[in-house]
């Protein structure tokens, strides 16, 4: 017995020495008593994980997800750019980035060609629309699953840099082999201006980059060239960009002293941004297009007009993001984009939605706006009377959560477009009009102009079908009624994205118009409003 009342003794005894000689171990090469002087804990604990590991550790890998994971804890908009994605992240607001001058989507693992910019490198070796790329140098690209980052890391590169590819073309044996010097490529944020009728212009922006206040004007000045008297704006899908942009836009609409937007934070005084000169556009009245991704330095847009009782905003509520980040290069070349202050409209509001930490939550609050009815019914949507705002001529706005449109246009809930809806939805629509455009492409070159196309091009039965054939194959099924709904829809957005293969976006939206309900809403506010719009604009706001 005496053995047994030992032993949990001597196992005991045995645990503590261990425990002592783990503590002399460090005490002896003085890890124990480690003090980073001047450091901060997260340096400690990278001290220790880098020596003491069991393993050795990435160190970089570790910093970086432990910055990008503080900067997510701040908020949804601070981030972390590491040194590989940062060109990645910021060429698209630069106004131009260094590569061959194609634009490609992957088809079946290959990358196809879907357009060659005009005047850039690969329209000057002979690259054609429709050309599948299965070589980059030396190595094999073709069914390799690649994704679109790795193709864009394949062909782009510094300026004057050469990369020979080799393609599969369409009715030529063999492949085709180019060598190409890569060059500086635009990338625009006007997607295109062009006059909706004699007096009606449209202009459609996609980003507010470094180039857009003077892409902006030059679209706006052939417009008005044009006998442009009324301007439908278009914001829909527009996350954001650079605030300057932003300003320097409004400025257009503003007379000189106008507040445009004001800026204040923690540590970054009040900034009040003013018109500074006299717009082009200060008597053109203008609608402004919405939509629940138009967000940032679209919503200071949306916001400075809306505010000033100088725009009519059509559509459906913004994205909600009222927060200013400024970009903060460190010593890698990696750098954080921190928020630092708030942005207010005019009137005062700040139209960021509300953020509790779950940053899931907070990007997919654009479908709970689905499902609680919003996007359907407008009187669903309820604002406290703290965030009501009033304009000076009367107008109440909201702030706390977007840009509330002045003229709300919901979505269609119809339960014979539902086919229709799900076949755009899956990008069989689109599918379909790139293989089509991709077959007959020979064929298609005998329009030179969109306008040739648009008057001769018709959709057939025959291709109707073809895409319901595509859609059954995926499982997706409509009743005779809903197949009539699609057939009339297909009519237009099929040919408009056969348009877009052939011309780009000058081919797209003339086309896509006639079924594009907010603008022919804004069209329709233009024909029936009085001369001076801006003070007749029909409110959707719930009452």
């Amino acid at each position: 017995m005496e053995n047994y009342r030992i032993r949990p003794i001597l196992i005991v005894l045995l645990l503590m020495a261990g425990i002592l000689m783990g503590l002399y171990i460090n005490k002896g090469v003085g890890k124990s008593q480690v003090s980073l002087e001047g450091g901060s804990k997260f340096d400690e604990v990278m001290w220790y994980v880098g020596n003491d590991y069991v393993d050795k550790p990435d160190a970089q890998k570790l910093q970086d997800e432990a910055i990008a994971s503080m900067m997510e804890k701040l908020d949804p908009h601070s981030a972390y750019i590491s040194l590989d994605e940062f060109n990645e992240v910021n060429d698209p607001l630069l106004g131009s980035f260094d590569g061959i001058g194609v634009q490609f989507r992957l088809e079946k693992d290959t990358i196809a060609v879907v357009s060659v910019i005009k005047g850039g490198p690969s329209e000057k070796v002979g690259i054609l629309a429709g050309d599948r790329i299965v070589y980059v140098d030396d190595t094999l690209v073709a069914s390799k699953n690649l994704t679109n980052e790795d193709v864009m890391r394949k062909l782009k590169g510094p300026k004057n840099t050469k990369v020979r590819v080799r393609v599969l073309r369409h009715g030529v044996e063999g492949l085709l082999d180019f060598t190409i010097t890569r060059a500086a490529i635009p990338t625009y944020s006007v997607d295109i201006a062009y006059m909706l009728n004699e007096s009606v212009g449209y202009l459609k922006l996609s980003k507010f980059s470094a180039t857009t206040a003077d892409e902006f004007k030059k679209g706006i000045r052939d417009l008005k060239a044009q006998g442009m008297q009324q301007l439908v704006f278009d914001l829909r899908g527009n996350s954001g960009g650079y605030l300057s942009a932003a300003v320097n836009i409004v400025d257009e609409f503003l007379p000189k002293g106008s507040l445009i937007v004001y800026t204040e934070g923690r540590n970054r005084p009040r900034q009040y941004m003013k018109a500074q000169r006299r717009g082009m556009l200060e008597d053109i009245p203008v609608a402004v297009l919405i939509d629940g991704e138009s967000a940032s330095a679209s919503e200071i847009v949306a916001g400075a007009l809306q505010d000033n009782d100088r725009g009519t905003i059509i559509g459906r509520r913004s994205f909600g993001k009222g927060l200013v980040q400024e970009q903060i290069m460190l010593s890698d070349n990696s750098a954080i984009r921190l928020t630092v202050a708030r942005y207010y409209t005019p009137t005062g509001r700040c139209i960021q939605k509300p953020f509790d930490g779950d940053i899931e939550k907070y990007l997919l609050e654009s479908l709970e706006r689905y499902e609680n009815g919003e996007l359907f019914h407008p009187d669903s949507i309820h604002f406290a009377d703290s965030l009501k705002f009033t304009t000076p001529k009367g107008k109440t706005v909201y702030g706390g959560g977007g840009i509330m449109p002045d003229i709300y246009v919901p979505l269609v809930d119809d339960s014979t477009e539902y086919y229709f809806n799900r076949i755009v939805n899956k990008g069989l629509v689109y599918q379909y009009a790139f293989d089509y455009t991709d077959k007959h492409r020979k064929q298609l070159q005998q329009y030179k102009t969109v306008k040739a196309f648009d008057q001769s091009f018709a959709v057939s039965d025959a291709m109707f079908e073809a895409l319901v054939k595509m859609a059954e194959e995926k499982g997706i099924k409509g009743t005779e009624e809903q197949l009539q709904v699609a057939r009339r829809k297909a009519n237009t957005l099929l040919k408009a994205y056969i348009a877009r293969n052939l011309f780009d976006d000058e081919g797209f939206y003339p086309i896509y118009a006639p079924m594009d309900e907010d603008l022919q809403r804004a069209l329709n506010f233009f024909i029936f409003a009085p001369t001076n719009s801006d003070d007749h604009a029909d409110s959707a706001l719930p009452s």
